[in-house]
């Protein structure tokens, strides 16, 4: 027999869920609500809540989230016992919005636990000040960066975001400093592949009048105007390697002097770094100092291409031709998504922006199809470059190999996903992972 609650418990624990200032639900083993609090107002519910399915309310799904690829905090604290933390992408009135999820286990007399209590903290940080969402997408490696960036956003911890250009390091940093203790202070970004090594001290600290020629008045320098806030150092790896020591000395002591000045000057801000480049083999290949590299790599995370999350690119779509043409209905036909889809995307989310905005330029109506696109995004190549290619029969066993090989370079962040979508258990793909390394 289950463990349940009586209904004076139920009761009892949802008069306490009035108590969170964020939306809290409380949940039996079997996915049902049982009582939620006054936050709790999940998009498009037209009838009551108890004993409907969380998984049908958050996520418009037939079937528990853990079935559809999806991190469950339940199915984890089932098996554990203790409390999950997991970020997940809810229906709210403000549309599909990431939320960080808490859930406590309530244990009975034996041990078991009997119910959940769920907590749910919107990462407001992903909308701009308009409360328009501007970091978009559901797709495993994605929602992971999401996740690392709720974890270390309310420390005072330094952030490095690795990827390729275009992938939206800024917007990440800016993610970072909203949902931080420092959201009042200023965000001051500073593009260090734009500073030359004769304005790198000027525009970095500030210099006094008369520091040089042309130094007619005192100038504050980027690091003083980011007091109380956050500094974001972006393409950190291009700051030539004889100004790396200035800047480290100013994260290992905190002060600086302006350029001209006598007197050090202290420092407060949180930083945020982004490179585009390998820093480790920089460090190796001596290009990069590794006791900067290690000062500043505190918390990496990585910003997937978006060749990596071509499941994003509808949403993402959708939110750019908004804010590109708000007074114009556009979408896509099919086929000009599918042959947006088959596009390698070397620009990233920036050149997604640029070929939507040209398209937009192109056409007359409201909807966008692959004519309105540069002849590259839908040349034969590149709808053909991810599939598996063969020029003869193979054994069977070859190809599997081989297309096992494909989907998990493809699909590389989410096994218990892509296990479900194969098909099999995880514990046959893992063992199918296995036999195919130990082939090689």
């Amino acid at each position: 027999m289950k463990p349940t609650l009586s209904t004076e418990c139920i009761s009892a624990i949802g008069s306490l869920l009035e108590s969170y200032q964020s939306p809290a639900v409380l949940l039996s083993p079997d996915y049902r609500i049982l009582a939620s609090n006054r936050h709790y107002r999940p998009h498009d519910v037209r009838s009551g809540l108890t004993g409907r399915h969380c998984y049908e309310v958050s996520h418009h799904y037939d079937r528990p989230c853990h079935e559809k690829g999806e991190l469950c905090p339940m199915q984890e604290s089932l098996e554990s016992g203790r409390p999950q933390r997991v970020l997940h992408l809810h229906h709210t009135p403000e549309g599909e919005e990431h939320v960080d999820v808490e859930l406590c286990p309530i244990h009975d007399e034996h041990g078991i636990p009997c119910a959940f209590v769920e907590v749910m903290h919107p990462l407001k940080s992903a909308r701009d000040d308009g409360g328009r969402q501007q970091l978009i997408g559901r797709s495993p490696s994605f929602t992971r960066a999401m996740e690392l960036i709720g974890r270390v956003a309310p420390s005072d911890a330094t952030v490095m975001l690795h990827g390729e250009s275009g992938t939206g390091k800024e917007l990440a940093a800016l993610a970072v400093h909203r949902a931080s203790t420092r959201a009042g202070g200023p965000f001051v970004p500073v593009e260090c592949s734009g500073l030359s090594e004769s304005l790198f001290e000027s525009e970095l600290f500030g210099h006094e009048k008369g520091a040089f020629t042309g130094a007619h008045n005192q100038k504050q320098g980027l690091v003083e105007s980011a007091r109380g806030g956050t500094l974001f150092l972006d393409e950190i790896g291009d700051v030539p390697l004889n100004l790396q020591v200035k800047l480290l000395r100013l994260l290992e002591t905190g002060t600086y002097r302006r350029v001209g000045g006598v007197e050090p000057l202290q420092a407060e801000f949180r930083l945020v770094c982004a490179t585009h480049r390998d820093l480790e083999q920089m460090v190796a290949d001596g290009q990069f100092r590794q006791d900067l590299y290690f000062r500043i790599s505190v918390f990496p995370i990585t910003l997937p291409p978006l060749r990596e999350r071509r499941e994003d690119l509808p949403p993402l779509i959708d939110s750019l031709l908004r804010r590109l043409a708000p007074g114009r209905h556009l979408h896509l036909s099919d086929a000009g998504l599918h042959c947006l889809q088959n596009y390698p995307f070397p620009g990233n989310i920036r050149e997604l922006r640029n070929l939507l905005e040209r398209a937009l330029l192109l056409a007359d109506g409201e909807l966008l199809e692959p004519r309105h696109f540069p002849a590259a995004c839908h040349t034969e190549e590149h709808e053909q470059s991810d599939a598996p290619q063969f020029n003869g029969l193979l054994p069977l066993k070859d190809l599997e190999q081989r297309y096992l090989d494909w989907a998990l370079s493809t699909y590389p962040d989410n096994k218990q996903w892509l296990a479900k979508e194969l098909g099999i258990s995880e514990r046959t793909l893992y063992r199918k992972i296995e036999q195919v390394t130990g082939n090689r």
